[in-house]
């Protein structure tokens, strides 16, 4: 297991019966990078992966 699965585990425990917007994630991405201005580059990097998720292009 991965140190970051301990975070995703406690995520789906705690709010894994909500569901949300994807305009309300890039809210909250926005605020955690406010927050953390040095998580900018990796947030920013999932968030281009989310996007791309199902492109057929991207690789």
């Amino acid at each position: 297991m991965y140190f970051t699965d301990r975070g995703i585990e406690e995520l789906v425990e705690r709010r894994g019966d909500e569901q949300v917007t994807l305009e309300w994630l890039g809210e909250r991405l926005r605020d955690f990078v406010d927050l953390n201005p040095e998580f900018e580059t990796p947030i920013e990097r999932f968030a281009t992966w989310l996007a791309r998720l199902d492109d057929p292009d991207e690789d």
